[in-house]
């Protein structure tokens, strides 16, 4: 029986592991990935305070470092289901099942595909949802970032060091991102943009992405742009699949909470991207840690 089980283990289910054990909790993190979550896809990360700028990987590793110092399990599992029995929460894995007196749910939420055609046939054949992960494949080459938000311009901006130009194509006829990160990217030489568009299909050669078909959302004019890549920065979804059967998510599959980190279920917490909420950053993930593992261990005390 453990006292706190943290499903991902991201800056958020980090963050939560390491107030709770020092709480002297009994915690264990339960991740089917490797410590950091998308931290680790992420190239330069610069707005984490104390950090000019850092890596992903490197910021994820000094996460977690101090969790085995202080006792945390860190469990490899892929979660297939929770069941609440009231006084202790089960989690169930594909192969085993452990009991616990508080959870925090943190599993994050995974990239939003276009549902174009050729998406999936070109995926790892020129297709990507991760910069940091394939840039370097595409040297030279021309590549079309779809999106708008802070990925998209940051993750067009770490792939400009590689392609020989970057083009961003965004639905609406403005950026969404940070206006800092959008002035980065409009000074940036090899960065273009076409505005006001979607992209219909991703082309290939039945070998490798060759181009992508784009239709201008006001005009209705179809066109074919060249590039090796294409990489897709449209949104997220939350990964809640195994708690969806306790209720406590919204129709798009956001987990509820109060500003407390509580769901509608006692006991049971949820923290960091796959929680309802406005800002989805790695500041607030790990403010949203340390609220729900003190109000954890203010459940196990008073219980």
């Amino acid at each position: 029986m453990y006292d706190l089980i943290i499903l991902g283990a991201g800056p958020g289910g980090m963050t939560a592991a390491l107030y709770a054990a020092r709480a002297n909790l009994k915690v264990m993190l339960l991740e089917q990935g490797a410590p950091g979550g998308q931290m680790n896809n992420t190239a330069e990360i610069e707005n984490y305070p104390g950090y000019e700028s850092v890596m992903g990987p490197e910021l994820s590793q000094k996460m977690y470092d101090p969790l085995e110092k202080l006792g945390v399990v860190n469990q490899y599992g892929i979660v297939e289901n929770v069941e609440d029995h009231g006084d202790f929460k089960t989690v169930v894995t594909e192969d085993a099942r452990f009991d616990t007196k508080t959870l925090i749910i943190a599993t994050g939420a995974v990239h939003r595909e276009l549902g174009v055609p050729g998406e999936a046939e070109y995926g790892a054949r020129g297709v990507s949802y991760c910069a940091v992960c394939d840039g370097a494949f595409f040297r030279g080459q021309e590549i079309i970032v779809v999106g708008g938000g802070d990925s998209a311009v940051e993750e067009a901006m770490f792939l400009a060091r590689f392609g020989k130009t970057v083009t961003i194509v965004h639905r609406r006829d403005e950026l969404r991102a940070q206006k800092i990160i959008q002035e980065r990217a409009f000074a940036t030489e090899n960065i273009n943009f076409i505005w006001d568009s979607v992209v219909e299909e991703i082309v290939g050669n039945d070998k490798r992405v060759t181009g992508v078909v784009i239709k201008n959302v006001k005009t209705g004019d179809v066109t074919e742009v060249a590039a090796g890549g294409v990489f897709i920065y449209v949104g997220l979804i939350p990964h809640s699949e195994p708690v969806k059967t306790l209720g406590i998510t919204t129709a798009e599959g956001w987990v509820k909470t109060d500003a407390s980190m509580h769901t509608a279920i006692p006991g049971i917490f949820a923290i960091g991207d796959v929680r309802e909420k406005e800002l989805r950053q790695i500041t607030t993930a790990v403010g949203d840690g340390a609220i729900a593992a003190q109000e954890a261990y203010n459940y196990v005390t008073s219980h």
